[in-house]
């Protein structure tokens, strides 16, 4: 296969000239399952697994390899897994915080040119969850897409749709219907050759059904929703990236039933823009929007040009994120100085057999 075909460009074959030297090959992460991957480049498909190497350099699991990365390999030498020694730079990334209290990044999906944030138009669609899901994509470098799915289900699509645009802002909300083919030609037109799109959402929301709808067969495996709560089950187990008939990539990933933030307070600009204009005319600069005179965003919510609501969520993830940032500063001394540690606890040894060479 060719690689522009899979996205490369000037971008990746720069950051490749240095392995190129080494005669490593580029190939891109299709699948990924239980540190063992699945690559696509010019000799077809192949199964591999990284060096001893990267594992012992990787300082977390977000140097690992994820769907959509372009890796370098060896050539091998002949059937069984190749190696993968090095990933190039990335051009953009979806990361999320690991489930429970662990601080670290997981790259749900790599070098996606658009980010497809599917909900199901239902009771469970939620505004807030949206704006999350909003700030991550945002932070990613992608451009969002705003997926509401099963339009065939809801009674009042007019009601649901200004909810989503009202914490969209400006970000395309496309109205589809999976089941009976509906608005897949639009989100068909946001894909091109050689670009690669992610789908995103919690279970049962259907993205395995659009994704089927825009290749034209079952190639994902659909999963019922619960009647009780309109809710899905984990069909999708892995993440993958499909290929399109047209050309475009797209990558479906499993469905994310908790969506913790990554990133720092500059990652709620684009999701809140309409917030953080009017915070920026209070009279002062660090307004908490409580009870302070002269604060702008208050005096937008008591006139109604900004809901309230917006606020509180945007507040909530601000703490959010200021929580990330002090464990991710608390983890970082920590690992200094476990280093710091392990070099003197080197230089005593090393001393020790060897004290001449050290004075």
């Amino acid at each position: 296969m060719d690689l522009t075909d899979l996205g490369w460009d000037d971008f990746f074959e720069q950051g490749f000239s240095e392995y190129k030297r080494q005669g490593l090959i580029p190939a891109r992460v299709v699948r990924e399952h239980r540190a063992r991957y699945a690559i696509v480049g010019t000799r077809g498909e192949l199964s591999a697994k990284v060096s001893g190497k990267m594992i012992h350099a990787a300082g977390s699991r977000a140097d690992f390899p994820a769907v959509g990365d372009w890796v370098c390999f060896d050539g091998g030498l002949g059937g069984g897994e190749v190696v993968i020694h090095a990933v190039l730079p990335r051009r953009s990334k979806f990361s999320r915080k690991v489930a429970m209290t662990k601080t670290e990044e997981q790259v749900v999906a790599a070098n996606v040119d658009t980010v497809f944030l599917v909900s199901a138009l239902g009771g469970n669609l939620n505004p807030r969850r949206v704006e999350r899901y909003v700030t991550l994509a945002w932070e990613s470098g992608a451009s969002p897409v705003i997926i509401l799915n099963k339009a065939d289900l809801c009674t009042d699509i007019a009601a649901r749709l200004s909810d989503v645009e009202a914490v969209a802002h400006g970000i395309p909300v496309l109205v589809v219907s999976a089941l009976m083919g509906e608005g897949v030609d639009e989100v068909r037109s946001c894909l091109a050759e050689g670009k690669t799109a992610a789908f995103l959402g919690s279970s049962g929301v259907g993205k395995s059904s659009v994704i089927n709808c825009l290749v034209g067969e079952d190639l994902l495996e659909v999963g019922e929703v619960r009647a009780w709560d309109g809710k899905g089950r984990h069909i999708t187990t892995t993440r993958e990236l499909v290929i399109l008939p047209s050309g475009g990539m797209i990558i479906d990933t499993p469905g994310m039933r908790e969506i913790q933030l990554w990133g720092d307070e500059t990652s709620l600009g684009g999701s809140f823009e309409d917030v953080e204009d009017r915070a920026r005319q209070c009279r002062f600069r660090d307004c908490s929007h409580k009870s302070e005179p002269g604060c702008a965003v208050k005096e937008a919510i008591e006139a109604g040009s900004l809901d309230a609501a917006r606020l509180k969520s945007y507040l909530k993830l601000q703490r959010e994120l200021e929580s990330l940032a002090v464990r991710k500063d608390q983890k970082a001394r920590l690992h200094e100085k476990s280093k710091w540690k392990k070099i003197a606890k080197w230089s005593r040894q090393y001393s020790k057999h060897d004290p001449k060479r050290l004075g």
